[in-house]
């Protein structure tokens, strides 16, 4: 089945270059294009594609910011950043706000192909160099307990301590005390930061959108 794309990004030779690398492929088909928010939510109203290929640097309503709109207007439409930022920090913002995988624009030319497939098939795709970043942190928890797993788990489902506690059948206040471990263990100081580690840490082990 043909993939329907929608190509965001407000460089038009950036988008010739990706509009010809992926009509070269059969399974895909490059449906609109749109060099800001606003017009790829109306393109979209019409078109109907089934993936957005959105970068972030944008003027006005940025790439993450459009993500969460997509999200909200169109939740049958997946959206795959393509970004020149390796940050985690953007990358953390952009599955928070509704992305289903990240892809660096000096990735290899395949990894848009194999990224597009894998969020298609209900899957989150990370480029190779970011998935390294997100498994490095993965060694620290391994001092965590299993509750603790748990508990981090659920912080990355942005559940609240009453909650996770329900869930768990436990009370608020163990649930505080395996927090302050967690937070102990990883050398994390905020809630910020500590819900930033979760959804990386949920997310790099596969788990699929809802």
């Amino acid at each position: 089945m043909t993939i329907r794309i929608l190509l965001v990004d407000d460089h038009p030779l950036v988008r010739d270059g990706l509009r010809a690398r992926l009509e070269a492929m059969p399974q895909f088909e490059v449906v609109a294009e749109a060099g800001g928010a606003a017009e790829a939510l109306e393109q979209a109203s019409v078109q109907r594609p089934d993936l957005v290929l959105m970068d972030i640097n944008m003027r006005g309503v940025n790439g993450i910011e459009a993500t969460a709109q997509f999200r909200d207007r169109f939740p049958d439409i997946a959206v795959l950043i393509l970004s020149m930022h390796d940050k985690l920090e953007y990358v953390s913002q952009a599955i928070q706000a509704g992305a289903r995988g990240y892809v660096l624009k000096d990735a290899p030319g395949k990894d848009i192909v194999v990224a597009i497939e894998t969020v298609m098939s209900g899957g989150i795709y990370y480029s190779a160099a970011l998935a390294r970043q997100l498994a490095r942190p993965q060694n620290q928890d391994n001092q965590l307990t299993s509750r603790e797993h748990e508990v981090l788990q659920h912080i990355a489902n942005g559940q609240s301590n009453k909650q996770i506690a329900r869930d768990l059948d436990l009370s608020v206040r163990t649930v505080e005390t395996h927090r302050l471990n967690i937070k102990r263990k990883l050398g994390i100081e905020g809630q910020a930061e500590l819900i930033k580690y979760a959804v990386q840490h949920v997310q790099f082990e596969g788990r699929k959108p809802e």
